[in-house]
């Protein structure tokens, strides 16, 4: 490496949870996230997910006794946490849909070249499922190569 970066990524995401187990489950079935580790830190716990890209950040699941979901407030309404890229974003609408996940409508942005809908997580934690023609092409790890049954 010829220079010194201050940062090369965003790192991780935190998402507050009341029941770390449920939504471990949670994350796992309805996004395909992968536990990758789970640990005690500072009196609770936090989990670990990795998602299916190379080189994708994780989130951390951060148990918390504190109520309240995570949401920001964008001109007063409800704006999202986090943005989860989706290659097929048709498809994962609808299969949040049939897996009873609370989600929005699909919205199209300009000529087609963006779509997003917002959903809930379990713990009501608002999170958007975003596609773009401008979004690169990832690589998948491996060991989610191997067990991946679609």
């Amino acid at each position: 490496m010829d220079k010194d970066y201050l940062f090369t990524r965003v790192g991780y995401v935190y998402i507050p949870t009341s029941n770390i187990d449920a939504s471990i489950e949670w994350y796992c079935s309805n996004l395909e996230f992968k536990l990758i580790n789970k640990f005690e830190d500072r009196g609770s716990c936090i989990a670990v997910l990795h998602h299916p890209g190379k080189y994708s950040i994780a989130v951390l699941l951060i148990e918390t006794e504190d109520q309240g979901r995570l949401q920001i407030s964008r001109n007063g309404q409800p704006f999202p946490v986090m943005a989860i890229n989706c290659p097929n974003i048709e498809y994962t609408h609808e299969y949040m849909m049939k897996n009873g996940v609370d989600v929005e409508e699909l919205h199209t942005l300009g000529a087609g070249e963006a779509k997003y809908f917002y959903f809930r997580d379990n713990e009501g934690n608002l999170l958007e499922a975003a596609w773009s023609k401008y979004d690169l092409e990832e690589d998948m790890k491996e060991e989610f190569i191997r067990h991946t049954n679609h």
